[in-house]
């Protein structure tokens, strides 16, 4: 059985860090689940995560989002971040005292033995997938380092026990984007965010497949009509067709996800000629 959800009823009060200028006067409840952002550029946070219905559960406090500023913690006059690679090369990368400070930063307030793990968002990581996406909206929050440049001293990411994720096989100009995409597919996961929980139990991945395509009104557009099976009003076999739909799409698209579904259900991914 799933753990029940964490109550989100309570107002809290707690010391911050943070600097006045990024603080809200957004309620802040006690349990809610909490994004820390270690990064340059915290303007742009809340971003298309205060819009729709992320917007809105934020503005309910169901969670919680803390932009850190990552030049706060510079060195010098200057502020500086970043340096050299160490061996040559191009770029700059993130210095391990300056990040390390922020993440120090970071762990303030965390309840011990919380679950709130630090990731760093990284091309080179394990791609960020639904059921990691589960486990991190069933947790207390999650800290998320923002790289730019040529990327971070490996030596800090050591030592903080830093995850990596990737959010595909492509290279943006820092981690921002993914973070924004993290959180997204995070939140719309905490109770009452979604307006029908159903919605989430039936979409891409939730178990192992791709989405069953969809359609409504008009019945006819262009000629192309809603498939009949559809307006049927026959329940059953709508799961069916919508089942073996999403099967279907899996099996062409995805291999690899369709490799998986049949060994977790015994099947033989190497007898299909597909494959």
């Amino acid at each position: 059985m799933p753990d029940a959800p964490r109550s989100h009823g309570r107002l809290s009060i707690a010391p911050s860090a943070r600097p006045r200028e990024l603080m809200d006067d957004r309620p802040h409840l006690a349990g809610a689940w909490t994004a820390r952002v270690v990064t340059l550029f915290p303007q742009l946070f809340p971003g298309p995560l205060g819009a729709s219905l992320t917007g809105k559960a934020l503005d309910d406090g169901l969670w919680r989002l803390e932009p850190i500023d990552l030049r706060r913690f510079g060195e010098g006059r200057h502020r500086n971040v970043d340096d050299t690679p160490a061996g040559g090369g191009a770029g700059m990368v993130l210095r391990a005292d300056v990040v390390d400070a922020a993440l120090t930063a970071a762990r303030e307030g965390v309840p011990e033995g919380a679950d709130w793990p630090v990731i760093y968002l990284s091309p080179r990581g394990r791609p960020l997938s639904q059921p990691r996406v589960r486990r991190l909206a069933a947790g207390h929050g999650v800290t998320l380092l923002c790289g730019r440049f040529e990327g971070v001293d490996q030596r800090v990411l050591d030592a903080h026990g830093i995850e990596e994720v990737s959010i595909g096989d492509f290279v943006l100009t820092g981690g921002e984007i993914a973070a924004h995409a993290l959180i997204d597919a995070t939140v719309r996961l905490i109770p009452r965010v979604l307006g029908n929980q159903a919605s989430t139990e039936e979409e891409s991945f939730s178990e192992g497949l791709l989405e069953h395509p969809q359609y409504t009104r008009p019945t006819v557009w262009q000629g192309r009509a809603v498939p009949d099976i559809l307006l049927s009003g026959h329940h059953a076999e709508i799961a069916r067709w919508r089942k073996a739909e999403a099967e279907r799409l899996t099996q062409e698209r995805r291999p690899d996800l369709w490799r998986a579904y049949l060994e977790k259900r015994g099947g033989d991914p190497d007898g299909d000629r597909e494959l």
